[in-house]
């Protein structure tokens, strides 16, 4: 049992020993800002973009750095894991990238917008957020991967920022639309040129966006793809 004195002794040693705990954890956390964030990189289109996810209400649905909603995907990393490519691709046109599944806004931004909120997201994902967000316990088993650099030369760089979200080549890739080893078999070069161009005039429904690609690159992607017998 501890007498008045003693009492007063440990509240008193006690308040200080923590008070001092929690200065040095606050001096420590000042010390520390500087080399976990990354303000000198903090551009007029960086400031455009966060602008942009305010405005719109972003957090309603997506979150950064663990603040927002959880309805939508979490987007720290987001440039890391899709890609500049594939996220223009995909403000522009939700709806396109996953038919009847996404319910993301049309927002119908500008170019100059799109790329001011990538450069947001790219900021935000440079921050030393020690380790967050974590990998997932549970990946799938086959992972939205590029392929080995021996394999990489021979097909479209576009292929690697954009297709392989859904599509895999040799077990690497998406799982969302088919696999496209042996594609040259079941398809020939004018019939995987007419889908490329627009896949829901060869099959309405298809989950497979409309992607507005530029001939050039449509021949360079079939003629690629006629090559995967």
């Amino acid at each position: 049992m501890l007498t008045k004195s003693q009492a007063r002794l440990f509240f008193v040693g006690g308040t200080i020993f923590f008070s001092a705990i929690f200065l040095f954890l606050t001096v420590d956390t000042l010390r520390e800002l500087p080399a976990r964030q990354n303000s000198d990189l903090m551009t007029a289109e960086v400031v455009r973009g966060k602008g942009i996810w305010e405005d719109k209400n972003c957090m309603g649905c997506h979150t950064i750095l663990g603040e927002g909603a959880y309805y939508a995907p979490e987007l720290t990393r987001v440039v890391e894991r899709r890609g500049e490519d594939w996220i223009r691709i995909f403000i522009r046109d939700p709806q396109a990238m996953y038919p009847g599944k996404r319910r993301m806004v049309q927002y119908d931004f500008s170019e100059a917008e799109i790329s001011d909120l990538i450069a947001f997201l790219g900021w935000i994902g440079k921050i030393d957020t020690n380790g967050f967000p974590p990998e997932p316990d549970m990946k799938p088993e086959v992972l939205v991967t590029v392929a080995a650099a021996s394999t990489a030369a021979a097909r479209p760089a576009y292929f690697d920022s954009i297709c392989v979200a859904c599509h895999s080549v040799a077990g690497k890739g998406g799982v969302v639309g088919p696999a496209l080893d042996g594609v040259a078999g079941r398809f020939n070069r004018a019939e995987l040129d007419r889908w490329l161009a627009d896949p829901q005039a060869v099959k309405p429904g298809t989950a497979m966006p409309k992607l507005r690609l530029s001939e050039e690159l449509r021949a360079e992607l079939v003629a690629w793809l006629v090559t995967l017998q």
